[in-house]
């Protein structure tokens, strides 16, 4: 039976006749998707089955998937410019030199909403919390949009181009918004790592309202003295970061450290033992010399009273060497302009 200019996600007589070479995607066939991706199918390492049923789609279907789950942040432009130089975070074993080391596990996201890319995070689909989201600070505005709830729906292989409300069907490689429904009895809450707080427009802080870029924090933490610092940040990024056009402007990556024990949200959700973030900028103190300004803060997912003190960036990445023991580099959140130590 001739094949070209067919749809086999209409024609169903040629369904009928893919079926017995289809076993592994028969869970996964849905009404027509604009894309697919085999690492969100979860399938494994592909045969000449899959292959063939896969090369039905249209040879601009992998574009379509640009600007929500990728392979990496570089496959789609619009989210390099989050990332100072385009240059990406180091984390041992996780992340380096912009590849992901373990793709069946932490997903490249670029969070699409509205149709524009606001900020990128690396998801990390065992454990259901984002390792960090990245994001250039331009200013703020003002108060905090409604909490309307967003996952990405293509973590889970549902045809969509961008975050959107949960619908009824179940997600199993991120957070849902029932595994929070009891999250006060743990005496934690929704905490953001990309806060709504340093959001320049309402679009991109509503954007900040996907649980891809939540993870279960504690409330008192949260509320205080993680509240507080990312005022203090605002405050510090408004007055001394300018770029080349006297705008202002600064890149921010903000993470979170699993524990390493059973202590879960919903039996489901890994709830961080450390919570950190840190900035780099150019200060317009020093624009004939571009000199650079850096700053970094952490602190453990446990309740806490007063700000926390601003550290060094070196010392942010020794803290987190000792976390991210790999072998291949060591922790580098910002690329070499970013003063580690003054």
């Amino acid at each position: 039976m001739p094949l070209d200019g067919m749809n086999p996600w209409t024609n169903r007589s040629l369904q009928r006749s893919l079926l017995p070479h289809v076993r592994l995607l028969s869970l996964v066939i849905y009404p027509r998707p604009s894309c697919i991706h085999p690492r969100l199918l979860n399938l494994p390492q592909w045969g000449e089955d899959q292959k063939r049923v896969m090369s039905f789609l249209s040879p601009s279907s992998a574009s379509k998937c640009a600007g929500s789950s990728v392979k990496k942040f570089s496959d789609v432009p619009q989210c390099q410019k989050f990332f100072l130089e385009g240059t990406t975070p180091n984390l041992p074993g996780i992340l380096y030199d912009g590849i992901v080391k373990n793709e069946g596990r932490y997903k490249p996201i670029c969070q699409k909403h509205k149709n524009t890319n606001r900020f990128a995070t690396l998801y990390d689909t065992t454990n259901k919390i984002p390792v960090f989201s990245a994001y250039t600070f331009t200013g703020y505005i003002p108060g905090r949009p409604d909490d309307l709830w967003m996952i990405e729906p293509q973590l889970d292989g549902v045809n969509s181009s961008e975050m959107r409300i949960q619908d009824g069907r179940r997600y199993e490689h991120q957070a849902e918004q029932k595994d929070y429904k009891y999250s006060q009895n743990k005496r934690v809450n929704r905490g953001h790592l990309f806060p709504s707080s340093h959001a320049h427009d309402l679009e991109t802080q509503e954007s900040t309202f996907t649980l891809t870029n939540i993870v279960p924090q504690d409330i008192t933490f949260n509320d205080g003295s993680w509240n507080e610092m990312e005022r203090n940040v605002r405050g510090t990024l408004v007055k001394n970061c300018k770029d080349a056009n006297d705008q202002i402007k600064a890149y921010v990556v903000t993470g979170a450290v699993p524990n390493n024990n059973n202590n879960k949200l919903n039996q489901r959700v890994n709830i961080p033992y450390l919570m950190w973030t840190a900035f780099c900028c150019e200060n317009k103190k020093y624009k004939k010399n571009k000199k650079w300004m850096a700053g970094a803060y952490w602190g453990e997912n446990e309740g806490g009273k007063g700000a926390l003190n601003q550290q060094t960036l070196g010392a942010l990445e020794e803290k987190l060497n000792k976390h991210y023991q790999g072998k291949d580099v060591p922790v580098k959140v910002f690329p070499g302009d970013c003063p580690r130590y003054t």
